[in-house]
């Protein structure tokens, strides 16, 4: 149990619920005890699918952007916790499958991007603003869900796209109404909690195998140039922006 999140076991389903208002952003902690968590998971024998979901207005926002400008020391723990849920979520070899709405940013798109089968309602946008927050990641992440053309129209503009345009390029295996979301997510989590065990694991570890490239090796890639950029002063600025509800000026 977190303050950030909670989870419920029944009938072989580990239910996740990141819940931390007021959009669902975690911290270095909460990042970092998400990981754990997934991981405890994983190593329950008591699970068999892991289902992903939030309350809220939105899914996830992602990184807590006021936490790194008041503690950027702490930048290089937000990163790990990041990675270590991503790979928590991705390597564990229980299936995960994510219910998402509202917006879907950042370390969203790094959970939903890691899952195994996502499902969303009607509300969902997937975006990935970090450019505009002086910031990089995520973008392996959001290559697995669509084109390479279509990621970096999203990452060089910032621009988020919707659930229908989502579905229509194969991100998302169903999108359903919000208030029906859940029941989806768990009816189809009983389907394959219902199947062997051992036959699920042994078919994730083999999908994950036969994938391209190395998910967590691309994504550690990003995250250099992340450390990169937060020691530039556009970095700064576009912090400085964000916090200050303003738009960025990199003239200055």
């Amino acid at each position: 149990m977190s303050d950030q999140f909670w989870t419920k076991i029944e009938d072989g389903i580990a239910e996740l619920v990141i819940e931390n208002a007021p959009v669902n952003a975690l911290d270095s902690i909460g990042w970092r005890r998400l990981s754990q968590e997934i991981d405890a998971l994983n190593a329950n024998a008591d699970v068999r699918v892991i289902v992903i979901r939030a309350e809220g207005r939105g899914f996830c926002a992602g990184v807590d952007i006021k936490e790194l400008q008041k503690h950027p020391e702490r930048i290089p723990e937000v990163n790990a916790g990041n990675w270590e849920t991503f790979r928590a979520i991705h390597r564990g070899l229980k299936p995960v499958i994510v219910a998402a709405h509202g917006y879907i940013l950042g370390g969203g798109i790094g959970i939903c991007g890691s899952a195994d089968i996502v499902l969303c309602s009607p509300d969902a946008t997937f975006g990935v603003p970090e450019v505009d927050r002086g910031a990089l990641g995520a973008g392996a992440h959001l290559q697995r869900l669509f084109p390479v053309q279509k990621v970096r129209q999203m990452y060089f503009t910032g621009e988020p796209i919707d659930a229908a345009e989502a579905y229509r390029l194969g991100a998302v295996e169903k999108v359903v109404p919000r208030e029906e979301l859940r029941d989806a997510a768990l009816k189809l989590a009983k389907t394959i909690a219902a199947k062997s065990a051992i036959m699920i694991r042994l078919a994730k570890e083999a999908l994950n195998g036969i994938e391209d490239g190395d998910l967590e090796k691309k994504y550690r890639w990003e995250q250099g140039f992340t450390a990169q950029a937060y020691l530039t002063q556009e970095s700064q600025e576009a912090r400085d922006a964000f916090v200050g509800k303003r738009d960025a000026d990199f003239k200055k």
